[in-house]
């Protein structure tokens, strides 16, 4: 069997949104990784982590205003700590579903680092919101702290943060170390703990990284055959939403970024998984992007679901 090199990136879809969801919904994941595994694909695994991290930052900052000797966790560690538990239980599905069809496989969690811009214009202009709703008397105490917040009526303030443009991912060689080896790896979960360079130091950031950004610059370093971002539809559509709606089956980068142009793409939604797709293709013209829902990787397989991008 020819074995091909994966990125694989997962989205909401493949954790659920409570650590009760997510142990169901890998369960569901694990199969469709494993089919790919059966297709000849060396993988390695990103994940979203936007309602893990949000729930361990709410408790953390809960626990902070029952008992006051604790200390509020900051994002970067909310971060280790959701990459921690979403690889741990990726791992472990995956690993029994292998087993399962007679296939022994390593799969491990790495905690990853990614280093950012300190002065990247999304410190400046942040987006992602975070954490619990909070009164506007608790929303002052942040802002006084130098946090930004935003008031959604009707529901209170919610803190936003930064998604900063990837630099470096620091743990690259053992990641690739592990996936020449024939390892299967999950990576860079939630876009990676972002860090910044303070000489030989590496300083936790207040931000959060785009899981889509990281898949492709993941691809990108590990010169991967191919890069397969599982999200929420089986296809890229022309149109979404509208009753003249169409899947894509195919698509050039050209051609995806006349479609950007003519903004085909919600901006939290597709766009950022089809500019992680020609950040992938510009840096391995070789390869291929193929974007598609979690329930249909194996007709994608077969060239029956999915859209495939190439340079």
């Amino acid at each position: 069997m020819n074995i091909k090199k994966a990125v694989v990136s997962l989205g909401h879809d493949a954790l659920g949104y409570t650590t009760v969801e997510q142990l169901d919904a890998v369960k569901v994941t694990a199969k469709a990784l494993a089919d790919l595994v059966e297709a000849g694909y060396q993988l390695t695994i990103t994940h979203s982590n936007g309602p893990q991290v949000s729930m361990i930052h709410k408790a953390m900052t809960e626990l902070r205003r029952v008992y006051i000797d604790y200390t509020p966790a900051p994002m970067c560690v909310c971060s280790a700590m959701s990459q921690g538990y979403v690889g741990y239980d990726i791992q472990n599905s995956l690993k029994a579903e292998l087993l399962s069809r007679g296939i022994s496989k390593t799969v491990s969690t790495i905690l990853t680092q990614v280093t950012v811009d300190p002065y990247d214009e999304a410190f400046y202009e942040p987006t992602k919101l975070i954490g619990r709703h909070m009164s506007a008397e608790d929303a002052e105490i942040e802002i006084k702290k130098g946090n930004f917040v935003k008031e959604e009526p009707g529901k209170g303030f919610r803190r936003i943060i930064a998604a900063p443009t990837p630099i470096d991912i620091v743990e690259i060689e053992a990641i690739r170390t592990l996936a020449d080896a024939g390892q299967i790896v999950i990576a860079c979960g939630g876009g990676g703990i972002p860090v910044i360079e303070q000489k030989h130091a590496l300083k936790g950031a207040s931000a959060v990284i785009e899981k889509d950004s990281i898949a492709g610059k993941l691809a990108s370093d590990l010169e991967a055959d191919r890069l397969i971002i599982l999200t929420s539809v089986p296809n890229v559509y022309r149109n979404f939403g509208k009753v003249n709606q169409e899947p894509v089956s195919c698509l050039t980068v050209a051609e995806a970024k006349k479609m950007i142009e003519e903004g085909q793409f919600g901006e939290g939604t597709m766009l950022p998984k089809i500019e992680a797709a020609i950040t992938y293709l510009a840096a391995n013209k070789e390869g291929s992007v193929l974007i598609t829902s979690l329930n249909s990787v194996a007709p994608a397989l077969k060239g029956k679901a999915g859209t495939v991008i190439t340079a």
